[in-house]
């Protein structure tokens, strides 16, 4: 494999990454309003946002994608393969992101939440500043961990035709007919991601177990 093919993959790594980020920061901004419903006192809230999550947690990515994009198709919106696979990623990620955010506001002992009420702060106060700081430390290592299964999940954008990392090795491997070292580069580039990201959730999550002794 020559350079023109490996700045092919490198190309195909970029849209991986560029994916996987908007994926992850549209998906954090309405998984915060996930998590945020699914804590709340409001019923109606709590149901739609359970019944939510429950569809993109009880359903493959590969169905999810394939349903943004070929079947919006069906009902007149044609998509670009992009736009298709930005809009899949992040509805994914906010169901999962807003299920460990949830899990994480749950988790913050119940006596700062009292202590915030008899200092007689708001709501949105109440959960800006004593809530939420304590419920995303928590909640860090598993968002961390979930970014890495993000960014793997990308090789499955594929299937409506956008060109990342994984498609990209497959278009190199049809072409030079090497698809050992094709894919065991691509391999390599998908551990130099994902590798460092798992070290520091792992990181987080001892210093966080420490630090609750």
């Amino acid at each position: 494999m020559g350079l023109k093919e490996f700045l092919f993959l490198l190309r195909g790594l970029q849209w991986t990454v560029a994916l996987a980020a908007i994926g992850f920061i549209g998906g954090g901004i309405a998984g915060l309003f996930v998590a945020l419903a699914r804590t709340s006192a409001n019923k109606l809230l709590v149901a739609v946002t359970r019944g939510y999550i429950s569809v993109f947690q009880g359903t493959p990515l590969l169905m999810q994608l394939f349903v943004v994009y070929y079947g919006l198709a069906l009902v007149g919106l044609k998509l670009d393969a992009w736009v298709a696979v930005a809009i899949g990623f992040t509805l994914h990620a906010s169901a999962y992101l807003g299920e460990i955010w949830r899990g994480g506001i749950e988790a913050v002992p119940r006596g700062q939440t009292e202590a915030a009420l008899a200092l007689s702060l708001r709501y949105w106060s109440r959960t800006k500043d004593v809530v939420l700081p304590q419920a995303f430390k928590i909640s860090l290592p598993a968002t961390i961990g979930f970014l890495v299964q993000l960014i793997k999940g990308t090789s499955l954008a594929a299937i409506v035709g956008f060109t990342e990392l994984a498609r990209a090795g497959s278009i190199i491997s049809n072409q030079i007919f090497e698809p050992l070292v094709v894919f065991g580069i691509v391999g390599i580039l998908y551990f130099a991601i994902c590798w460092p990201l798992s070290l520091f959730g792992a990181h987080l999550e001892r210093q966080f177990a420490q630090g609750s002794r």
